[in-house]
C-alpha cells in the first residue's frame, strides 16, 4: 500500500527522487573514473600516479554515496548526514567549475544535483521519517 506522499512501503517520494539523484551522481563519478582510467592508460600522461590517485578518489566517492543511497532507502536516519555533508561540498567545487573555471557543462549539473538532494533531504515527508524522536 503506498503512503499519502505516492512512496510505496512508507518511503516518501521525495526521499525516492534524492535516491535517484544520488544514483545518478554515482554513475557520473564511475564514469569519470573510467574516463581517467582509459585517458591514463591511452595518452601520455605527465602523471600517471595523480590520475590513478583522482581515479580511486571517484571510486570511493561513488562507493560512500552507493551505501548512503542503501541506507536512505531503508530510512535510517544516520545515512542522511554523510548525503546532506558531501552535497554541501559538491556545492564550492560545483561552482568553480561552472563560473571559475568557464565549465558550465560540468558544474551545471554537479550543482543542480546537490541543491535537488539537499531540498529533497529535509522536505517535511522526508523529514518525517528520518528525524531521530526528542530523547527528552
Amino acid at each position: 500500500m503506498a503512503d499519502e506522499d505516492g512512496g510505496g512501503a512508507g518511503v516518501p517520494r521525495a526521499l525516492l527522487a534524492a535516491c535517484v539523484v544520488v544514483a545518478l551522481q554515482v554513475l557520473a563519478l564511475l564514469s569519470a573514473c573510467g574516463v581517467v582510467l582509459v585517458k591514463a592508460a591511452t595518452q601520455h600522461s605527465n602523471s600517471v600516479a595523480g590520475a590513478l590517485l583522482l581515479a580511486a578518489i571517484a571510486l570511493a566517492g561513488a562507493g560512500v554515496l552507493t551505501l548512503c543511497a542503501r541506507g536512505l532507502l531503508r530510512m535510517r536516519p544516520a545515512a542522511r548526514t554523510p548525503v546532506i555533508v558531501i552535497e554541501a561540498l559538491a556545492i564550492p567545487v560545483s561552482y568553480s567549475l561552472a563560473f571559475q573555471a568557464d565549465r558550465i557543462a560540468y558544474g551545471g549539473p554537479i550543482m543542480v544535483g546537490a541543491l535537488a538532494v539537499i531540498y529533497l533531504l529535509f522536505t517535511p515527508p522526508v523529514r518525517a521519517v528520518l528525524d531521530r524522536a526528542d530523547p527528552r
